[in-house]
């Protein structure tokens, strides 16, 4: 069993008008390679056309943005003239690559209708040699994703990237990553197998889980694991949703500014000036 590094209680930090959770980075973990932001949005629950999740146009360079929809409408649109509508269950995986600017906000259906909204934002790094790809947009339907159920039909597990129970998610990916929405009902039991080389954590939106046949972790929590075993078993005390993510470290150079991931600062001060000369594109909306 892998054992814990870092057991993380994600802090509400605000992102202009929207509060979120943030689990990563923290002072004591600035990433867990290739993984090096995760922010916990929602739930939150909008009247019929009550103003609600809304990030304005923003450029991105040298990772990938991910946005897993829990519940709720969004839509994305960017400079490459991608558009597209979120629903409860969708995963939009779109690689920055060379640059791109982009907006997500609440969908015009959910905010005529209202609701809850929810979802999970990850950022991906890219290494080196694939900073400066073309942008690109993965639309991935919740009807996309194979999904199964284990003990007894008290687990639902859905693979969104990388290879798994003999099948393979959607998502296309630069590096080898694994990613799984794990739906656990009361006492509800799965064991999580990872590769070796991979490093690994795993997010607790809600509920309350017992790791290993030990200690239990409540919602709005990160474990971070250490690479000392093959996996790690969960069992649930209450209805829980969890996110697994693991993948092969990028074991490079990181620099970092706002929404630029590069390699050096010079890299990061040329992606300043290149959104500014508008080489990235142009936001129309």
């Amino acid at each position: 069993m892998r054992t814990v590094a870092n057991i993380i209680k994600s802090e509400r930090i605000q992102l202009g008008r929207t509060t979120v959770k943030q689990a990563l980075p923290t002072v004591r973990v600035e990433q867990v390679s290739p993984f090096l932001l995760l922010h916990h949005f929602g739930p939150f629950q909008v009247e019929p056309g009550e103003e609600a999740f809304d990030v304005a146009p923003h450029p991105h360079r040298g990772f990938e943005p991910v946005t897993f929809l829990y519940s709720g409408g969004l839509r994305h649109k960017d400079s490459r003239n991608n558009e597209g509508i979120l629903k409860s269950g969708d995963v939009q995986w779109m690689t920055a690559g060379r640059g791109i600017i982009h907006s997500e906000r609440a969908s015009p259906e959910f905010l005529e209708n209202g609701g809850t909204i929810e979802g999970i934002q990850l950022w991906i790094n890219l290494p080196q040699a694939k900073k400066m790809v073309e942008p690109g947009y993965q639309d991935i339907k919740v009807e996309q994703i194979p999904q199964w159920t284990e003990d007894e039909s008290r687990v639902k597990i859905r693979l969104v990237a990388g290879d798994y129970n003999g099948l393979k998610g959607p998502a296309q990916t630069f590096t080898p990553i694994l990613a799984l929405q794990i739906e656990l009902n009361r006492e509800g039991k799965t064991f999580v197998e990872i590769p070796e080389s991979f490093n690994a954590m795993a997010y607790i939106l809600r509920g309350e889980v017992t790791l290993n046949e030990n200690f239990s972790y409540k919602s709005e929590t990160l474990l971070h694991f250490r690479n000392d075993g093959g996996g790690f078993s969960l069992k649930s005390n209450e209805p829980s949703h969890i996110l697994v993510l693991a993948g092969e470290p990028i074991n490079e150079p990181l620099a970092q500014w706002g929404p630029y991931v590069m390699n050096t600062q010079t890299e990061i001060l040329e992606a300043m000036r290149d959104y500014q000369m508008g080489k990235m594109g142009f936001y129309i909306d």
